[in-house]
């Protein structure tokens, strides 16, 4: 393995959604990620092959019994060697299963323990079940997307889950780690959804406090109201986005449309912003996608074309980043962020569960004979 992370030790308890995006990327950074995997019942197929479950790259499976106890010693062991551990359980279910913080900082003091929900671990709601849209629901961010006259759209589940939940779970987890490096402490690491995505919405909070953003949907600079920052249909069925905020880029962007030498409204004049909306939506109508990019490229009048995602791989940008790479016979995204250094790289494809339970384990200190017993409780499996 390379990355900036080489060396470091996480143990992922297994689930779904956030924590494991977030485990895929310290693995991506080059950490040695062991998730601990349901052991898989005979006969009976995931829903997605493990394949395709990019969430679980750069990781190794080992499945346990988390009813046995010898499989909870064997958590215990692996946690005594571990730099960090991630969870993803409502309140509480660790501590029923007896891996609660203080049982496992009591296996390893200086290990980082990080915990992920939605709701937070305390509080009404706690022990609600919930997904993305319901905590952006809560936050204002999911009241202020979409058009004004239909109800809000959710952004997949890219904001609360993954912006707010796993990117905030990974830079609290790491910064608990350079912490733990000085004090010789661990910590315990609480992320709460709705607390990602309330800090992600910082701006707007105060742009609303300050008197600059309206609670109204589409009636805003970057919320859609904007004719300047919105999409547009153009006359082959496709998309472009424009975000030419700046006064010299709404220039430009006024220049590739045509408009520059008419009299106009001013720019940030929100009155005027319907009828512009509607003239700019008339000129976008007039050309196909492909001829505005090509019309407005080199002139930095931010547009850009709105891809699908079978497209986008095969963008001339996106190639010459390297932007995705092909990996056991499919494509992926490739790690990121870039490092001139130490290179983040797909070296192991999703495991099937308890795909590497009798190498991960042995790596990570414990003897044949005990991956032996273990085996014949029945406290782990090694899949085929």
């Amino acid at each position: 393995m390379t990355g900036p992370l080489q060396g470091f030790r996480v143990i992922e308890m297994g689930g779904i959604g956030p924590a494991p995006f977030a485990g895929a990327l310290l693995g991506d950074l080059g950490a040695d990620v062991v998730r601990i995997d349901r052991i898989a019942k005979p006969g009976v197929e995931p829903e997605l092959p493990a394949q395709f479950d990019f969430y679980n790259r750069n990781k190794r499976s080992v499945a346990l019994d988390l009813k046995k106890p010898e499989a909870i010693a064997t958590v215990l062991k692996l946690v005594a060697q571990a730099d960090a551990l991630i969870e993803g359980f409502r309140p509480t279910v660790m501590e029923r299963l007896g891996l609660g913080p203080e049982a496992c900082h009591a296996a390893n003091p200086r290990l980082v323990y990080a915990r992920m929900t939605g709701w937070g671990q305390e509080g009404p709601l706690a022990q609600e079940a919930g997904h993305d849209i319901n905590y952006l629901a809560l936050t204002g961010a999911l009241h202020s997307l979409g058009d004004s006259d239909r109800p809000p759209p959710p952004p997949l589940n890219l904001v609360a889950d993954l912006g707010g939940g796993a990117l905030y779970l990974v830079v609290g987890l790491l910064s608990a780690a350079m912490e733990a490096g000085r004090s010789g402490q661990g910590q315990t690491v609480d992320v709460a959804m709705i607390d990602g995505v309330t800090h992600l919405m910082s701006a707007f909070q105060a742009f609303r406090q300050q008197g600059s953003w309206t609670a109204e949907r589409t009636n805003n600079i970057v919320d859609g109201g904007a004719p300047f920052y919105r999409t547009y249909a153009t006359n082959d069925a496709k998309f472009v986005a424009v975000g030419a905020i700046e006064p010299h880029f709404y220039a430009n962007l006024l220049n590739v449309m045509g408009l520059s030498t008419e009299k106009l409204p001013d720019q940030n004049d929100r009155s005027a912003w319907p009828h512009m909306r509607e003239r700019f939506a008339g000129i976008f109508a007039q050309r196909t996608r492909d001829e505005w990019v090509a019309a407005a490229m080199g002139r930095d009048a931010c547009l850009a074309p709105v891809l699908t995602v079978d497209e986008a791989p095969s963008h001339r940008q996106m190639k010459a980043r390297n932007a995705y790479a092909t990996f056991d016979g499919v494509r992926h995204p490739s790690p990121a962020p870039r490092f001139s250094r130490t290179h983040s790289e797909l070296h192991r494809p999703p495991p099937t569960p308890g795909r590497d339970s009798r190498s991960a384990l042995a790596d990570w200190g414990l003897a044949e004979h005990e991956i032996g017993a273990l085996e014949r409780s029945g406290a782990i499996a090694q899949a085929k």
